[in-house]
C-alpha cells in the first residue's frame, strides 16, 4: 500500500515472487558474438548463464573467455580510434536487431543520423529508438563520435577529477549508450554505456558500465546480473568488480532522496590501464582495457534479456504499474539533477539524443509513503542500503 498525505492509495501490492516457472515465449538466438541463446532458456535458472556454471561449460565465445585465454590472445587487435568507432557502430546494430527480436511486437528501431555541425570533421551521431513495443516501452541506443575544443566548463569538470586539462584543448569522444525502459513493472530498466575520451596533451581513457533500476526487487535477478559482470571483471583484475560496483553505488545516488537510483551494477571512469600490463608499455595496457570494454559491451544483451524474458509474462495489476511510474520519476530526477553525462551533453550537445534516456511515462505524487513489509518497502530498503549481490 502507498500512502499520500492527500489521501490513501490502496494498492494492495503483493510481495514479488522470488521465482517463477513459466513459458517464457518464443525462442530467440542472439546475433552477437557471445553465443548466448536468449529465448531458449526455458527450463534453466538464471544462474545457468553465469560463466563457469554447469550449463555454461560448453558455451564458448567471447563472453565466456577466461583470463588465461585473454592473455594468450595477446589482446589483439591493438586499440585505435578508428577501431573503437567501428566497434561502437557494429555493437549498436547488433544490439538493436537483437532487442527488436526480443521485443516481439514487430516494431523496429528508427534511425536518426545527425551531424554535429556543418564541418564534417566535428563529428556525428546515430540515435536509434524503439517505442511502443511489447517488452520495450521505449528503448534508445545512441552512438556519438565528437571532435572539438574543450569548453571552459568541460575542462573545469575534468580537472576536478584530476585530469589537469585546459580550456581550448582538442578532444575526441566516442560513445555507445543504451537505456531500455520496459513496459512490464516487474522488468527492470536497463542502462549501459561504453566510451573513450582523448585530450590533446592529456592522454586518453575509457569509461562505461551497466546497471539495473527495478521497480520490484527479485533477488535472483540482482544476483545474476552482478555475477555476470563480476565474471567479466575477474578476467582482467580480481579487484575490478568490487571497485566498479562501489563506484556504481556511489555515482547513481540521489542525495535529496537519500536513496540510490537502482540496484547498481558496474561503473568505471578514467580507466587507462591494468596494473599487470603496465610493464608491457602504454599500447599493450590500453589494448587490455579496450579488450575489457569490448567484453562489457558484448555482454549487455546477455546480462539483461534473460531477466526481461523471465519476468515479462508475470501477471500484474494497475497498482504495480503506478508504482513503476513513480519510480521512473526518481530515474528522471537523477538524470536531470546529477548525471554527469547529461550535463556534459547539454554543453553543446544534441538535446533530442541526450533526452532519449527519459522514460516515456512518469508520475510524481506528493509525499508518497509505503507500508512496511510490502514489496515496495523491500525495494526501498535496498535502495537506501546497497547489498553485496555476489558470493565473493
Amino acid at each position: 500500500m502507498l500512502r499520500s498525505c492527500v489521501g490513501t492509495v490502496h494498492l494492495g501490492v503483493a510481495r514479488a515472487p522470488e521465482r517463477c516457472d513459466l513459458n517464457w515465449g518464443p525462442a530467440l538466438e542472439s546475433k552477437g558474438s557471445c553465443g548466448a541463446k536468449f529465448g531458449t532458456i526455458r527450463g534453466h535458472t538464471l544462474r545457468s548463464w553465469i560463466t563457469g556454471s554447469e550449463d555454461s561449460k560448453n558455451r564458448r565465445g567471447k563472453c565466456c573467455r577466461s583470463y588465461s585465454e585473454v592473455e594468450a590472445q595477446q589482446l589483439q587487435p591493438a586499440f585505435s580510434r578508428e577501431g573503437f568507432e567501428e566497434f561502437l557502430l557494429n555493437m549498436q546494430e547488433s544490439i538493436c536487431v537483437t532487442a527488436a527480436e526480443a521485443d516481439g511486437s514487430g516494431r523496429t528501431f528508427c534511425e536518426d543520423r545527425w551531424q554535429r555541425s556543418k564541418d564534417p570533421k566535428s563529428g556525428y551521431g546515430i540515435t536509434r529508438v524503439l517505442e511502443g513495443g511489447d517488452l520495450l516501452e521505449k528503448a534508445g541506443a545512441n552512438v556519438s563520435i565528437v571532435r572539438g575544443q574543450l569548453s571552459e566548463a568541460r575542462a573545469k569538470a575534468m580537472s576536478g577529477r584530476g585530469r589537469g586539462v585546459e580550456s581550448g584543448a582538442q578532444y575526441f569522444a566516442g560513445a555507445l549508450s543504451l537505456v531500455f525502459h520496459s513496459r512490464h513493472p516487474f522488468v527492470p530498466t536497463f542502462r549501459s554505456d561504453i566510451r573513450y575520451f582523448e585530450v590533446e596533451g592529456g592522454g586518453g581513457w575509457f569509461g562505461g558500465g551497466a546497471d539495473l533500476t527495478p521497480s520490484y526487487l527479485f533477488e535472483e535477478d540482482a544476483e545474476f546480473f552482478h555475477e555476470y559482470y563480476k565474471a567479466v571483471c575477474d578476467r582482467y583484475d580480481p579487484t575490478l568488480y568490487q571497485q566498479s560496483k562501489a563506484a556504481c553505488d556511489a555515482y547513481f545516488y540521489i542525495p535529496a532522496r537519500k536513496e540510490h537510483r537502482g540496484i547498481g551494477g558496474i561503473f568505471f571512469d578514467d580507466l587507462e590501464s591494468f596494473q599487470q600490463y603496465e610493464d608491457s608499455g602504454l599500447l599493450a595496457s590500453r589494448s587490455a582495457v579496450f579488450s575489457f570494454v569490448k567484453d562489457v559491451a558484448e555482454g549487455f544483451m546477455a546480462s539483461y534479456l534473460p531477466i526481461a524474458q523471465k519476468r515479462r509474462y508475470l501477471s500484474y495489476r494497475e497498482e504495480h504499474r503506478q508504482w513503476q511510474l513513480l519510480r521512473r520519476g526518481r530515474y528522471l530526477e537523477f538524470n536531470l539533477l546529477y548525471d554527469r553525462g547529461v550535463k556534459f551533453g547539454l554543453d553543446g550537445g544534441r538535446f533530442e539524443s541526450i533526452m532519449v534516456s527519459a522514460p516515456p511515462l512518469i508520475a510524481w505524487r506528493y509525499d508518497v509513503c509505503v507500508d512496511a513489509h510490502t514489496a515496495e518497502a523491500e525495494l526501498l530498503d535496498v535502495l537506501k542500503s546497497p547489498r553485496q549481490w555476489t558470493s565473493a
